[in-house]
């Protein structure tokens, strides 16, 4: 079987820790992250796109998928019925691509939006719900909106800049 690629679970936090300790066994692993500007300087300045999760690419045939139940900081390979599941070469290189953009882009942007515009939130427990953008949180990609709710009242919410998309207009028909 030739070599592919496998999603490998890390610990909470223990990302960078697993990272480095696949790579000294001589793995080739892809762990995205992404540049951000924190409020504490000390904090850390590189954020996991997906956090608890990094690629490696491998022969399982030769390794075994034991090998990464029992490295440390790893809860092993994502699996599905018992067998590990390979990622496709292509979403490897489009993930690449877009956190390339995203760094290239200074990080995850607003595409346009400016406080006062509508958008809708597209993900979590709000989705589907119309708000007005507030403010982008400082040090964080994350952004305040207005959500809109009944009797015309504004409650503030703080979800992450992936979660929300401007509103498109509606067309109007013709007559």
């Amino acid at each position: 079987m030739p070599l592919q690629w496998y999603a490998i679970n890390s610990h909470p936090n223990k990302e960078d820790v697993l990272w480095k300790h696949i790579e000294s066994l001589g793995y080739e692993v892809f762990f995205p992250r992404l540049k951000v500007n924190p409020v504490n300087p000390r904090a850390r300045k590189l954020r996991a796109y997906f956090p608890g999760y990094m690629f490696i690419k491998t022969d399982l045939d030769v390794v075994g998928m034991s090998t990464f139940q029992w490295i440390p900081h790893a809860k092993g390979l994502v699996a599905f019925g018992g067998e590990a599941a390979a990622v496709p070469e292509v979403l490897i290189l489009a993930i690449r691509q877009r956190v390339l953009d995203i760094a290239a882009a200074g990080g995850e942007r607003l595409d346009g939006l400016k406080p006062g515009d509508t958008v809708v939130i597209d993900s979590g427990p709000f989705e589907g719900y119309e708000a007005i953008l507030d403010d982008r949180l400082l040090g964080s990609e994350r952004v305040r909106v207005l959500l809109k709710m009944l009797s015309s009242r504004q409650v503030p919410l703080e979800i992450g800049v992936g979660s929300i998309r401007k509103k498109r207009k509606a067309s109007r028909p013709y007559p």
